[in-house]
């Protein structure tokens, strides 16, 4: 890491830091199976870094990036994480319901190391893709007499 002396701030909607008391108190690893609408099986891992914010612990600074990264290999001590998985960061107060967010930009802003948090957004895999989705389902016409063995059609 370039920068692990800079303060690891978490900012999760406009104007909104995670208070700078803040623990990160688990990183969870869970591999995804899934099935679209399109009927295509799908295989990821995830990884969910989760913030809490204690009440009545307030500090003007935030944990060093160093920390996080000292947290990271104690993990990884115990659980091999793996490379290439999708990052998220599951966080909430009294203000915030509970979610998980993807990290969206990091920029620095000072002695600060800011990582910008948002939210997933629904969507239609197969559609997204090009395909069509499993609740439209394209016509087939068939002749007679089209579908001869070897041509593929059947």
């Amino acid at each position: 890491m370039e920068n692990p002396e800079l303060n690891l701030q978490f900012k999760y909607a406009e104007n909104k830091l995670v208070d700078a008391s803040y623990h990160i108190t688990e990183i969870k690893q869970a591999p995804i199976t899934s099935v679209d609408c399109g009927g295509i099986l799908s295989n990821w891992t995830e990884i969910v870094v989760q913030l809490w914010e204690p009440i009545g612990q307030h500090r003007r600074k935030p944990m060093k990036a160093k920390k996080a990264l000292t947290i990271i290999d104690v993990v990884e001590q115990k659980l091999k994480l793996v490379p290439d998985s999708i990052v998220k960061i599951e966080f909430g107060n009294a203000d915030f319901d509970t979610r998980q967010m993807f990290p969206n930009e990091i920029t620095i802003d000072g002695d600060d190391l800011v990582v910008d948090l948002r939210p997933d957004a629904v969507q239609c895999t197969a559609i997204n893709r090009g395909d069509s989705c499993g609740t439209e389902r394209p016509k087939v016409e068939l002749k007679a007499n089209s579908c001869a063995p070897g041509s593929g059609c059947c």
